[in-house]
């Protein structure tokens, strides 16, 4: 028998050892703080006991559908407020891991954008420090650790302030070993770029999920990425306007058919609350855009077109669970990968 530690996984009450059925890219709240200050009346409205007990609510359900824990991949740039995600697990059974990391195509917020390599005033670059931190010490005074880190690249490609959180994910990933999962542009195969990066850093690519992938339908440019080691998010499942939900969900059979289900992970990109986008207008032009969409008419499709219990299984628990799972940090952290 191994002496070695059970693998475990960090949640934001604490590290547990199985995370079962996992979801792996959604988000609990994205908030606009600017505004909630400013503007309290705004008819989206903000009451924290009032969203969290909806999004409790949702995510009971999502219990009862069989998922077990969420991955929340909302991070600065997207209004990440963890206190208000601690009062929602004080009211689930579902596990939440939450993320650190910056979400942005271009500009970086003015704190880091006027410091740092390349800006106005210069000095040394504090985004690393502070994922690291987020990871090793948790986020600002709630003691809660980051699972995962995230980064983002879209239609602009790896701009040279995207291209700086990519660094500086791949340092805080390479010092602490927590995995790195991406939002990426399919269209332009931007993932193949964001792997070529992280690489180049350093990184092993099979601790990376590449965001977002699920919106391609070319398998040419999916067994690529799968092939240079990382995971496929296939994580839109509700947003048929990127891609229909015959196109998500024949993508995932095919690549499945081909031997690739130990390389996917499922999920729905969605909100429990999101102040960004009027809900009444997303929940008429998406209407499958829900945390329980994947449960109710995705699995019973995939398995309809042959894809077997034992892939679903693969892409619903096995490969979460490898993802997330603590990792030492790499031999050479610490050492300057730029």
């Amino acid at each position: 028998m191994s002496d070695s530690p059970a693998p475990s996984v960090e949640t934001i009450t604490g590290p547990i050892g199985d995370p079962g059925a996992t979801l792996m890219h959604e988000h609990i709240f994205g908030l606009s703080p600017e505004i909630l200050w400013n503007w309290p009346d705004i008819p989206e409205g903000w009451d924290l006991e009032v969203r969290a007990h909806e999004a409790a609510a949702k995510l009971n359900d999502l219990k009862r559908h069989g998922i077990d824990t969420v991955v929340d991949l909302t991070v600065v740039g997207l209004g990440r407020y963890v206190p208000a995600v601690q009062r929602v697990a004080e009211l689930t059974e579902v596990n939440i891991v939450v993320a650190t990391g910056l979400y942005t195509y271009d500009a970086l917020p003015p704190y880091f954008g006027n410091r740092g390599p390349g800006s106005l005033f210069g000095g040394a670059d504090r985004l690393a420090e502070f994922f690291v931190r987020d990871i090793t010490e948790g986020i600002g005074r709630t003691g809660v650790k980051a699972g995962i880190l995230k980064c983002a690249t879209d239609h602009l490609g790896m701009t040279a302030n995207c291209e700086r959180v990519f660094r500086a994910v791949a340092e805080a990933h390479l010092e602490t070993g927590v995995p790195i999962s991406t939002h990426s542009h399919s269209a332009s195969g931007g993932g193949l770029e964001q792997q070529k990066l992280l690489a180049r850093l350093g990184v092993d690519l099979s601790r990376v999920v590449i965001g977002h992938a699920g919106d391609a339908t070319d398998v040419t440019y999916l067994e690529e990425l799968i092939a240079n080691g990382s995971y496929l998010g296939m994580d839109r499942f509700g947003i048929e306007t990127i891609s229909s939900f015959e196109n998500r969900v024949a993508i995932v059979a095919e690549l499945a058919a081909r031997g690739h289900a130990d390389r996917m992970v499922l999920s729905h990109d969605s909100y429990c609350f999101n102040d960004r986008f009027d809900a009444d207008v997303v929940r008429r032009r998406h209407p499958n855009y829900h945390l329980l969409h994947i449960s109710r008419d995705v699995l019973p499709e995939l398995r309809r077109r042959g894809v077997t219990s034992e892939q679903i299984d693969l892409m619903l628990i096995a490969n979460p669970r490898q993802i997330l799972a603590r990792r030492e940090p790499y031999r050479e952290a610490g050492h300057d990968h730029r």
